[in-house]
C-alpha cells in the first residue's frame, strides 16, 4: 500500500487534487481511499488531505501517520508546518516552486519541484495572485511516481472539475512534461543538478 499526504491552503484545490488523483489510479485498477482534514475551513488556511492506494483492498480506517510520498502545494507552509512528519525515508516531496531547493534542505528524501504556479497562469486558471495548481501538481505527481497514467489522470480532471476541462488538462501534462527531479531530464530534455 502507498499512502501519500497533500499540504495546501484553503482554495487552492488541496482536497480536489486527492480527489482527481484518487479517481486516475482508480481508473489504472487499483482500490483507493481519500480524505481531508481540516483545520479552520477558511480560504488560506493550512489543510492536508490523503490518498492510500494499493492492489487489494484497503481496510485501513484512519489517518496517515507515515505517508510514504507528500505533495506541498504552497512551499510558505514550510515555514510553519512540518511537511516531512512522518514521511518513510526516501520518499517523495514534490514542491509547487519555480526552483528546486538546495539539496541539504530535506535530507533523506526525494525532491522534485514544478513551477504549477506559472503553469496555472499560462492556462487562465484562477488569476496571477491566486492561480488554481491543483490540476499542474498531480499531473508533476503521476510523472514522479510513473503512474497512474495520462490517460486516466485526464479522464478523472474531465470528470472532476466542472469548468476549464481541457485548460486543466492542458496544465497537467505541462506540468508532467516540466517538473524537476535532480540530476534527471524532465520530458522537455533539461538536466537540474540538486
Amino acid at each position: 500500500m502507498e499512502e501519500i499526504r497533500f499540504h495546501g491552503r484553503g482554495g487552492q484545490g488541496t482536497v480536489v487534487a486527492s480527489i482527481i488523483l484518487a479517481k486516475a489510479f482508480f481508473k489504472a485498477g487499483y482500490y483507493v481511499q481519500t480524505f481531508p482534514v481540516f483545520g479552520v475551513e477558511r480560504r488560506g488556511a493550512p489543510v492536508e488531505a490523503y490518498l492510500r492506494l494499493d492492489h487489494q483492498k484497503i481496510r485501513v480506517r484512519s489517518n496517515i501517520y507515515t505517508p510514504d510520498h507528500v505533495l506541498v502545494q504552497d512551499t510558505k507552509l514550510l515555514a510553519t508546518v512540518d511537511v516531512t512528519r512522518g514521511l518513510k525515508p526516501g520518499g517523495w516531496i514534490l514542491l509547487n516552486a519555480a526552483a528546486l531547493p538546495d539539496a541539504e534542505a530535506f535530507p533523506g528524501f526525494r525532491v522534485a519541484a514544478v513551477d504549477a504556479a506559472r503553469i496555472a497562469v499560462a492556462h487562465r486558471l484562477g488569476t496571477r495572485t491566486h492561480p488554481m495548481i491543483n490540476t499542474a501538481m498531480v499531473g508533476a505527481f503521476a510523472r514522479i511516481l510513473e503512474a497512474p497514467p495520462m490517460a486516466a489522470l485526464e479522464e478523472a480532471i474531465r470528470q472532476e472539475v466542472p469548468v476549464k476541462q481541457e485548460e486543466n488538462v492542458a496544465a497537467a501534462k505541462d506540468a508532467y512534461m516540466e517538473v524537476r527531479v535532480p540530476g534527471q531530464e524532465n520530458r522537455q530534455g533539461k538536466t537540474y543538478e540538486g
